[in-house]
């Protein structure tokens, strides 16, 4: 009773003092010191990036043969490179560059389902290499050190959707001195190399922006989550999707009241995380997953249930003071920790959290906006100039082994 007595409080003090939007009317909150500063910082003026210019085979005809990579999760990989194109930083004289991207869109390979499959991904990347490595320079003289590619799969460069066969395999070994940027993020991990660029995975801005609801709509659920608990067709003895924490939720909380959670994915998905305080972010087959992104733009506390995940931007956005982490292992106690969380500090996240650096800092929009997802993988890449004089090759000095590799990898694409 003292419990449902509290939760009572903080759903009336959250309807009427917190909302998602971030205008005049909403208190926001900003985070002084090298998180806030970071967050807003403009990267123009401070790299420049030499955008190759590659036969359409890798870019837009994959594209064209199939549309839905434009909605897709992994989509940063094409809204970057049309970002790029007009970008101010983007230099034409390779000469000049402190960067250099290649644009391939190797997870724009779905099934019937929309799943990507990425058994093609490796041949297509050394494909990609094997040319710009023989066409231009740059390559060879720091053999990929000043060069960026986006690989936004569940596992990265290891170009797998099923962790034992991704660490199996690991990172591609042509990108291992390259800057990785992908959504993948998991520490000590192998599919996530030192120096990586860990980005949200993309959600659609404008379809977002069209479930927006009034600011003052009480948030009057206390818990949400909408997906899979257990994955029967993958996983069938249910003990390794998600590493069990999506069962745990589901078998300790189904009943609880507390608790809206159900595998229904209704029509008002995004209206209802706008009413709700918490929304559960737990890992699936990958640490990450879209609902991430959808909380922080909807102003839901994200309850991240991910160990070791490594989060996006996590030198510019202060995820411990946005969201709530539960170790895996904690998640039979969920709604004890929840509950426990004193009614300020539950604001202070949510004034956090209606900060507009914070939503634009996770969505990739069209046009780009100041200080959003776009600019936040360029002030990554800043940050980490200038290169060690180290990154550039002797004479005939070789440190990638080019024939190294699963044996299908090899094959021409």
């Amino acid at each position: 009773m003292r419990t449902q007595m509290w939760v009572l409080a903080v759903l009336v003090v959250c309807g009427f003092a917190c909302g998602i939007g971030a205008d005049q009317n909403v208190r926001t909150e900003r985070i002084s010191g090298s998180a806030g500063d970071v967050l807003e910082d403009n990267p123009v003026g401070r790299l420049k990036v030499y955008v190759y210019e590659l036969p359409s085979k890798y870019n837009k005809k994959i594209l064209q043969k199939d549309p839905r990579c434009l909605n897709h999760m992994f989509a940063a990989e094409i809204y970057m490179h049309r970002f790029l194109l007009s970008s101010p930083v983007r230099t034409h004289n390779p000469e000049e560059a402190d960067w250099f991207y290649t644009p391939i869109y190797p997870t724009c390979d779905l099934t019937p389902t929309g799943l990507p499959l990425p058994f093609k991904s490796p041949r297509m990347m050394r494909s990609a290499i094997q040319l710009i490595s023989t066409n231009w320079p740059y390559w060879n003289r720091t053999e990929g050190a000043n060069h960026f590619f986006v690989v936004p799969h569940d596992f990265g460069a290891c170009f797998h959707y099923q962790e034992e066969k991704a660490i199996e395999r690991g990172i591609l070994p042509l990108l291992q001195r390259a800057t990785l940027v992908q959504t993948f993020g998991q520490r000590n991990h192998v599919c996530l190399k030192d120096g990586s660029i860990t980005i949200p995975p993309y959600a659609p801005p404008q379809k977002m922006q069209t479930h927006l609801i009034p600011q003052e709509t009480p948030r009057s659920i206390f818990v949400y989550f909408r997906g899979l608990f257990y994955d029967i067709n993958n996983d069938p003895e249910g003990g390794y999707y998600a590493r069990g924490a999506r069962a745990a939720v589901w078998e300790n909380f189904k009943n609880n009241p507390l608790f809206d959670i159900s595998t229904d994915h209704p029509t008002t998905y995004y209206e209802d995380m706008q009413r709700s305080i918490f929304c559960l972010c737990p890992l699936g087959w990958a640490p990450w997953s879209p609902r991430l992104v959808e909380a922080v733009v909807f102003g839901c506390i994200p309850v991240i249930i991910a160990d070791d995940i490594v989060l996006p931007f996590a030198d510019a956005i202060p995820w411990e003071e946005i969201g709530v982490f539960v170790a895996e292992e904690d998640v039979p106690n969920l709604d004890t920790i929840l509950t426990s969380i004193p009614p300020e500090v539950i604001l202070r996240k949510q004034r956090l959290l209606a900060n507009p650096s914070m939503k634009w800092a996770m969505m990739f929009p069209q046009p780009a906006q100041p200080g959003d997802a776009f600019h936040q993988i360029l002030n990554g890449l800043a940050r980490k100039l200038p290169h060690d004089q180290s990154v550039y090759m002797k004479d005939d000095q070789k440190v990638l082994n080019w024939t190294a590799g699963p044996v299908g990898d090899l094959k021409p694409w």
